[in-house]
Protein backbone atom coordinates (compact mmCIF):
# COMPACT_ATOMS: atom_id res chain seq x y z
CA UNK A 1 0.00 0.00 0.00
CA UNK A 2 1.11 3.65 -0.22
CA UNK A 3 0.02 4.61 3.49
CA UNK A 4 0.58 2.72 6.50
CA UNK A 5 -1.85 1.08 7.55
CA UNK A 6 -0.98 -0.59 11.51
CA UNK A 7 -4.11 -2.90 11.01
CA UNK A 8 -5.57 -4.29 7.26
CA UNK A 9 -9.22 -3.19 7.66
CA UNK A 10 -11.25 -5.85 7.40
CA UNK A 11 -14.82 -6.78 8.67
CA UNK A 12 -16.70 -9.39 10.49
CA UNK A 13 -19.72 -11.73 8.42
CA UNK A 14 -20.92 -13.96 10.77
CA UNK A 15 -18.12 -16.93 10.53
CA UNK A 16 -16.14 -15.03 7.47
CA UNK A 17 -13.89 -12.19 7.49
CA UNK A 18 -14.15 -10.04 4.60
CA UNK A 19 -10.92 -8.20 4.07
CA UNK A 20 -8.05 -7.11 1.58
CA UNK A 21 -5.36 -10.13 0.86
CA UNK A 22 -2.12 -8.52 0.96
CA UNK A 23 -0.14 -11.47 1.83
CA UNK A 24 1.91 -13.02 -0.29
CA UNK A 25 0.25 -15.43 -3.24
CA UNK A 26 -0.02 -19.25 -2.57
CA UNK A 27 2.72 -21.69 -4.14
CA UNK A 28 0.40 -22.59 -6.88
CA UNK A 29 0.02 -18.90 -7.75
CA UNK A 30 3.21 -18.40 -7.46
CA UNK A 31 4.25 -21.37 -10.20
CA UNK A 32 1.18 -19.46 -12.31
CA UNK A 33 3.38 -16.56 -11.94
CA UNK A 34 6.44 -18.16 -13.34
CA UNK A 35 4.34 -19.69 -16.32
CA UNK A 36 2.55 -17.26 -16.93
CA UNK A 37 4.07 -13.40 -15.96
CA UNK A 38 8.09 -15.04 -16.22
CA UNK A 39 8.16 -14.40 -12.39
CA UNK A 40 11.19 -14.90 -11.12
CA UNK A 41 13.22 -12.91 -7.84
CA UNK A 42 15.85 -12.00 -10.85
CA UNK A 43 13.76 -10.91 -13.67
CA UNK A 44 11.85 -9.03 -10.97
CA UNK A 45 14.67 -7.08 -9.64
CA UNK A 46 16.14 -6.36 -13.34
CA UNK A 47 12.83 -5.11 -14.11
CA UNK A 48 11.84 -3.10 -10.84
CA UNK A 49 15.34 -1.16 -11.35
CA UNK A 50 14.90 -0.64 -15.53
CA UNK A 51 10.99 0.64 -15.16
CA UNK A 52 12.60 3.08 -12.23
CA UNK A 53 14.81 4.31 -14.91
CA UNK A 54 12.43 4.65 -17.42
CA UNK A 55 10.16 6.35 -15.07
CA UNK A 56 12.67 9.02 -14.00
CA UNK A 57 13.19 10.42 -17.50
CA UNK A 58 9.33 11.14 -17.29
CA UNK A 59 9.68 14.39 -15.57
CA UNK A 60 5.61 15.86 -15.40
CA UNK A 61 4.95 12.54 -13.50
CA UNK A 62 4.55 12.35 -10.47
CA UNK A 63 5.27 8.05 -9.19
CA UNK A 64 6.54 6.84 -5.67
CA UNK A 65 9.46 5.56 -7.50
CA UNK A 66 10.39 4.22 -4.07
CA UNK A 67 7.53 1.82 -3.90
CA UNK A 68 8.85 -1.74 -5.05
CA UNK A 69 5.47 -2.85 -4.55
CA UNK A 70 3.87 0.02 -6.83
CA UNK A 71 5.95 -0.96 -9.44
CA UNK A 72 5.04 -4.55 -9.18
CA UNK A 73 1.45 -3.40 -9.48
CA UNK A 74 2.58 -2.42 -12.89
CA UNK A 75 5.23 -5.03 -14.19
CA UNK A 76 3.00 -7.96 -13.92
CA UNK A 77 0.58 -7.40 -15.91
CA UNK A 78 2.96 -6.60 -18.66
CA UNK A 79 5.22 -9.93 -18.12
CA UNK A 80 7.50 -8.04 -16.83
CA UNK A 81 8.78 -6.07 -19.43
CA UNK A 82 9.37 -2.61 -18.38
CA UNK A 83 8.99 -0.75 -21.69
CA UNK A 84 5.58 -2.28 -21.48
CA UNK A 85 4.83 -1.79 -17.82
CA UNK A 86 6.53 2.20 -18.25
CA UNK A 87 3.57 2.92 -21.32
CA UNK A 88 0.47 1.75 -19.06
CA UNK A 89 1.79 4.03 -16.03
CA UNK A 90 1.48 6.26 -18.80
CA UNK A 91 -1.67 5.62 -20.21
CA UNK A 92 -3.19 4.79 -16.43
CA UNK A 93 -2.59 8.17 -15.98
CA UNK A 94 -3.25 9.95 -18.64
CA UNK A 95 -6.27 8.95 -18.82
CA UNK A 96 -7.67 10.05 -15.39
CA UNK A 97 -6.34 13.46 -16.80
CA UNK A 98 -9.03 12.88 -20.17
CA UNK A 99 -11.47 12.02 -17.07
CA UNK A 100 -10.97 13.98 -14.63
CA UNK A 101 -14.21 14.86 -13.74
CA UNK A 102 -14.71 11.20 -13.16
CA UNK A 103 -11.58 10.51 -10.91
CA UNK A 104 -10.74 13.76 -9.49
CA UNK A 105 -11.03 13.52 -5.17
CA UNK A 106 -12.51 10.05 -5.96
CA UNK A 107 -12.90 8.10 -2.82
CA UNK A 108 -15.54 5.61 -1.29
CA UNK A 109 -16.78 7.76 1.39
CA UNK A 110 -17.99 10.16 -1.61
CA UNK A 111 -19.57 7.65 -3.26
CA UNK A 112 -21.87 6.26 -1.41
CA UNK A 113 -25.15 6.44 -3.76
CA UNK A 114 -23.74 3.50 -5.89
CA UNK A 115 -23.32 1.12 -2.77
CA UNK A 116 -26.63 1.82 -1.43
CA UNK A 117 -28.29 1.02 -4.82
CA UNK A 118 -26.31 -2.61 -4.10
CA UNK A 119 -26.00 -2.88 -8.38
CA UNK A 120 -22.19 -3.36 -7.83
CA UNK A 121 -20.85 -6.50 -5.86
CA UNK A 122 -17.22 -8.37 -5.88
CA UNK A 123 -18.11 -11.58 -4.43
CA UNK A 124 -16.27 -12.55 -0.64
CA UNK A 125 -14.72 -15.78 -2.67
CA UNK A 126 -12.14 -16.07 -5.67
CA UNK A 127 -13.26 -18.11 -8.47
CA UNK A 128 -11.71 -21.56 -9.09
CA UNK A 129 -8.61 -20.28 -10.67
CA UNK A 130 -7.82 -17.50 -7.95
CA UNK A 131 -9.80 -14.60 -9.58
CA UNK A 132 -11.84 -11.33 -7.99
CA UNK A 133 -15.39 -12.03 -9.48
CA UNK A 134 -17.28 -8.52 -9.94
CA UNK A 135 -20.94 -8.35 -10.25
CA UNK A 136 -22.40 -5.42 -12.02
CA UNK A 137 -26.19 -5.79 -12.21
CA UNK A 138 -27.95 -3.17 -14.52
CA UNK A 139 -31.19 -5.04 -14.87
CA UNK A 140 -34.09 -4.98 -12.96
CA UNK A 141 -32.00 -3.26 -9.54
CA UNK A 142 -30.69 -0.42 -11.46
CA UNK A 143 -32.59 3.22 -11.06
CA UNK A 144 -31.16 4.92 -13.60
CA UNK A 145 -32.86 8.21 -12.60
CA UNK A 146 -31.28 7.69 -9.23
CA UNK A 147 -27.91 6.33 -10.16
CA UNK A 148 -25.68 7.82 -13.00
CA UNK A 149 -23.74 5.79 -15.36
CA UNK A 150 -20.89 7.95 -14.48
CA UNK A 151 -21.48 6.71 -10.46
CA UNK A 152 -21.56 2.69 -12.18
CA UNK A 153 -17.97 3.68 -13.74
CA UNK A 154 -16.61 5.23 -10.58
CA UNK A 155 -17.86 2.16 -8.51
CA UNK A 156 -16.01 0.16 -10.42
CA UNK A 157 -12.60 2.10 -10.57
CA UNK A 158 -12.78 1.70 -6.46
CA UNK A 159 -13.22 -1.98 -6.66
CA UNK A 160 -10.72 -2.33 -9.31
CA UNK A 161 -8.12 -0.15 -7.61
CA UNK A 162 -8.54 -2.17 -4.40
CA UNK A 163 -7.75 -5.26 -6.36
CA UNK A 164 -4.20 -3.72 -7.62
CA UNK A 165 -3.14 -3.66 -4.05
CA UNK A 166 -3.89 -7.71 -3.93
CA UNK A 167 -1.01 -9.37 -5.22
CA UNK A 168 -3.14 -12.84 -6.12
CA UNK A 169 -5.66 -10.63 -8.01
CA UNK A 170 -2.15 -8.87 -9.52
CA UNK A 171 -1.31 -12.68 -10.78
CA UNK A 172 -5.04 -14.48 -11.27
CA UNK A 173 -6.55 -11.35 -12.58
CA UNK A 174 -10.39 -10.80 -12.44
CA UNK A 175 -13.77 -11.76 -14.12
CA UNK A 176 -16.55 -9.54 -14.62
CA UNK A 177 -20.23 -10.89 -14.75
CA UNK A 178 -22.78 -8.33 -15.92
CA UNK A 179 -26.17 -9.19 -14.88
CA UNK A 180 -28.89 -7.49 -17.32
CA UNK A 181 -31.66 -8.82 -16.56
CA UNK A 182 -34.68 -7.05 -16.40
CA UNK A 183 -33.24 -4.53 -19.12
CA UNK A 184 -35.49 -1.55 -20.13
CA UNK A 185 -35.42 0.13 -23.35
CA UNK A 186 -35.33 3.02 -20.97
CA UNK A 187 -32.08 2.24 -19.65
CA UNK A 188 -30.63 1.08 -22.51
CA UNK A 189 -30.98 5.11 -23.89
CA UNK A 190 -28.83 6.22 -21.32
CA UNK A 191 -25.81 4.65 -22.91
CA UNK A 192 -23.96 6.76 -25.29
CA UNK A 193 -21.31 6.12 -27.66
CA UNK A 194 -18.47 8.55 -25.43
CA UNK A 195 -19.50 6.45 -22.80
CA UNK A 196 -19.35 3.00 -24.24
CA UNK A 197 -15.67 4.85 -25.59
CA UNK A 198 -14.07 5.39 -22.36
CA UNK A 199 -15.14 2.06 -20.92
CA UNK A 200 -13.26 0.32 -23.84
CA UNK A 201 -10.52 2.46 -23.57
CA UNK A 202 -9.93 2.11 -20.05
CA UNK A 203 -10.16 -1.77 -19.92
CA UNK A 204 -7.86 -2.06 -23.20
CA UNK A 205 -5.14 0.13 -22.20
CA UNK A 206 -5.70 1.79 -18.88
CA UNK A 207 -6.69 -1.20 -15.93
CA UNK A 208 -3.46 -2.37 -14.62
CA UNK A 209 -5.13 -5.19 -14.03
CA UNK A 210 -6.02 -8.52 -15.82
CA UNK A 211 -9.35 -8.95 -16.60
CA UNK A 212 -9.50 -12.74 -18.08
CA UNK A 213 -12.99 -12.84 -19.22
CA UNK A 214 -16.50 -10.65 -19.33
CA UNK A 215 -19.13 -12.54 -18.51
CA UNK A 216 -22.82 -11.37 -20.07
CA UNK A 217 -25.47 -13.28 -18.47
CA UNK A 218 -29.76 -12.53 -18.44
CA UNK A 219 -29.22 -10.15 -20.94
CA UNK A 220 -33.06 -9.68 -23.14
CA UNK A 221 -32.51 -8.39 -26.57
CA UNK A 222 -32.51 -4.81 -26.04
CA UNK A 223 -29.10 -5.80 -24.82
CA UNK A 224 -28.27 -5.85 -29.05
CA UNK A 225 -28.53 -2.10 -29.00
CA UNK A 226 -26.51 -1.44 -25.65
CA UNK A 227 -23.48 -3.64 -27.34
CA UNK A 228 -23.66 -2.39 -30.45
CA UNK A 229 -22.24 0.97 -29.17
CA UNK A 230 -19.34 -0.62 -27.25
CA UNK A 231 -18.53 -2.92 -30.74
CA UNK A 232 -16.37 -0.27 -33.01
CA UNK A 233 -14.71 0.51 -29.92
CA UNK A 234 -13.44 -3.35 -29.08
CA UNK A 235 -10.01 -4.45 -30.63
CA UNK A 236 -9.75 -8.24 -30.85
CA UNK A 237 -8.69 -9.71 -27.39
CA UNK A 238 -11.18 -7.74 -25.68
CA UNK A 239 -13.76 -8.93 -27.73
CA UNK A 240 -12.74 -12.53 -27.31
CA UNK A 241 -12.91 -12.33 -23.80
CA UNK A 242 -16.49 -11.30 -24.11
CA UNK A 243 -18.92 -14.34 -23.15
CA UNK A 244 -22.45 -14.29 -23.83
CA UNK A 245 -24.45 -16.62 -21.67
CA UNK A 246 -28.12 -15.86 -21.42
CA UNK A 247 -29.69 -17.72 -19.04
CA UNK A 248 -27.75 -20.83 -19.85
CA UNK A 249 -25.58 -21.58 -16.91
CA UNK A 250 -23.99 -24.52 -18.14
CA UNK A 251 -22.21 -22.35 -20.76
CA UNK A 252 -21.55 -20.49 -17.51
CA UNK A 253 -19.93 -23.18 -15.79
CA UNK A 254 -17.65 -23.98 -18.44
CA UNK A 255 -15.70 -21.02 -17.31
CA UNK A 256 -16.85 -20.66 -13.50
CA UNK A 257 -17.04 -23.19 -11.12
CA UNK A 258 -20.29 -23.43 -9.81
CA UNK A 259 -18.49 -23.61 -6.45
CA UNK A 260 -17.20 -19.77 -7.18
CA UNK A 261 -21.19 -19.20 -7.55
CA UNK A 262 -24.00 -17.86 -5.13
CA UNK A 263 -27.19 -19.63 -5.84
CA UNK A 264 -28.85 -16.80 -8.17
CA UNK A 265 -26.38 -18.41 -10.73
CA UNK A 266 -27.23 -21.85 -9.92
CA UNK A 267 -23.56 -22.31 -7.91
CA UNK A 268 -23.75 -24.09 -4.37
CA UNK A 269 -21.68 -20.96 -2.76
CA UNK A 270 -22.58 -21.27 0.94
CA UNK A 271 -20.68 -17.82 2.03
CA UNK A 272 -23.31 -15.08 1.91
CA UNK A 273 -23.37 -12.88 -0.99
CA UNK A 274 -21.53 -8.92 0.45
CA UNK A 275 -23.94 -5.97 0.15
CA UNK A 276 -22.85 -3.15 -1.46
CA UNK A 277 -23.16 -1.39 2.23
CA UNK A 278 -20.62 -3.40 3.63
CA UNK A 279 -17.92 -3.29 0.90
CA UNK A 280 -18.43 0.41 0.85
CA UNK A 281 -17.93 0.06 5.14
CA UNK A 282 -14.63 -1.66 4.31
CA UNK A 283 -13.77 0.26 1.53
CA UNK A 284 -14.35 3.70 3.62
CA UNK A 285 -11.54 2.38 6.15
CA UNK A 286 -9.21 2.85 3.02
CA UNK A 287 -10.11 6.12 2.30
CA UNK A 288 -6.64 7.21 2.80
CA UNK A 289 -5.63 4.69 0.66
CA UNK A 290 -7.30 6.37 -2.35
CA UNK A 291 -6.25 9.84 -0.99
CA UNK A 292 -2.71 8.85 -1.59
CA UNK A 293 -3.81 6.69 -5.19
CA UNK A 294 -4.66 10.51 -6.17
CA UNK A 295 -2.02 12.10 -4.96
CA UNK A 296 0.11 10.80 -7.96
CA UNK A 297 0.05 11.49 -12.18
CA UNK A 298 0.68 14.56 -14.36
CA UNK A 299 1.66 17.54 -13.06
CA UNK A 300 -1.49 19.61 -13.36
CA UNK A 301 -0.34 22.83 -16.18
Amino acid sequence: MLTNMEVMPSLKLGEFTLQFELGPPSPELQELARKELRETPEIQRQAIADLRELLKKETDLKCPLDNEAWLIRFLRPCKYYPESACKLVKEYYAFKVKHANVYDGLKPSREKNIFDHNILTVLPNRDQHGRRILIIELGKKWKHNKVSLDEVFKGCVLYLEAAMLEPTSQIAGAVVIFDMDGLSLQQTWQFTPPFAKRIVDWLQDAVPLRIKNIHIVNQPYVFNMVFALFKPFLRSKLKERIIFHGTDRKSLYQHLSPKSLPECYGGTLSIPRVTGNQWLELLIMCDQEYEAINSYGYKKK
